[in-house]
C-alpha cells in the first residue's frame, strides 16, 4: 500500500507524480496524488469508475476533459468532480507540462491496478497509449472491472471479447497483479507545500 512521498510514472501516458495521502495511511479508502502530465499525455481513454468517486484540481498548466456530454479546459485553481458511473476522459491540453491533484475514493483496488498497468509501461509491455496487449488486457480489465471500465469498444462488446480472451490469458500466464511488481523498490519525495487555497482531504 501506499504511502506519502511514495513516486509513480508512466512512460507511455505522459503521467509522473507522487503520493500525497496514501492508501496506508487511509485503510484504503483514499489515495491523493501530485501528479504531473507532459505535453500531449493523456490518461489511457475515455472510461467510467462504477464504484470510485474522483477529484482532480488543477495547480499549473491546462487540462481537458469529458464529463458525460460536457467538454471544457480547466486552467489553473479549477477542480472537477467526477462522480462514479459518469463517462470522463482528461488530458494536457496545453503546451507545457500541468500539474494535477487527484484524488481516489475508495483507492484499494485501483491502486492495486495502477500499480500493475505502470509497471507494464515501465517494462515496456505497453503500446504508446500505455494498453498492454489484448489478452494481458482482458485479464486486467476482467480483475478490475469494479474499478474502471473504458468506452471504447463498447461495453457489451468488451464483455464478449474479454469473456474469450481473459481465460486465455490466465492460462497463457497472464495476470492482473503480479507479486514481483509490488515487491519492485519505491522512490520517495519529499512532499511539498501546496498553494493556500487548496485544501484537500486526510481521510
Amino acid at each position: 500500500m501506499s504511502k506519502a512521498g511514495d513516486v509513480f510514472a508512466n512512460p507511455a501516458t505522459g503521467e509522473f507524480g507522487y503520493i500525497r495521502v496514501g492508501t496506508s495511511e487511509t485503510n484504503g479508502e483514499l489515495m491523493v496524488a501530485d501528479l504531473r502530465v507532459r505535453p500531449g499525455g493523456a490518461v489511457l481513454g475515455a472510461h467510467v469508475h462504477p464504484t470510485i468517486d474522483e477529484r482532480f484540481t488543477v495547480l499549473d498548466g491546462k487540462i481537458g476533459y469529458m464529463r458525460g456530454d460536457q467538454k471544457g479546459v480547466l486552467q489553473a485553481g479549477e477542480s472537477a468532480d467526477l462522480p462514479r458511473g459518469i463517462p470522463h476522459d482528461w488530458w494536457n491540453a496545453g503546451d507545457q507540462e500541468a500539474r494535477v491533484i487527484v484524488e481516489i475514493r475508495p483507492a484499494r483496488h485501483f491502486e492495486q491496478m495502477a500499480t500493475t498497468l505502470f509497471a507494464l509501461a515501465q517494462e515496456g509491455k505497453t503500446n504508446k497509449k500505455g494498453v498492454p496487449n489484448p489478452l494481458q488486457m482482458a485479464v486486467i480489465a476482467q480483475e478490475f472491472k469494479d474499478v474502471v471500465q473504458f468506452l471504447n469498444p463498447p461495453p457489451a462488446i468488451q464483455r464478449l471479447l474479454f469473456g474469450v480472451l481473459a481465460p486465455l490469458g490466465r492460462w497463457s500466464g497472464y495476470q492482473a497483479i503480479y507479486p514481483h511488481h509490488l515487491a519492485m523498490p519505491v522512490q520517495t519525495v519529499e512532499v511539498e507545500p501546496l498553494p493556500e487555497w487548496v485544501k484537500i482531504p486526510t481521510a
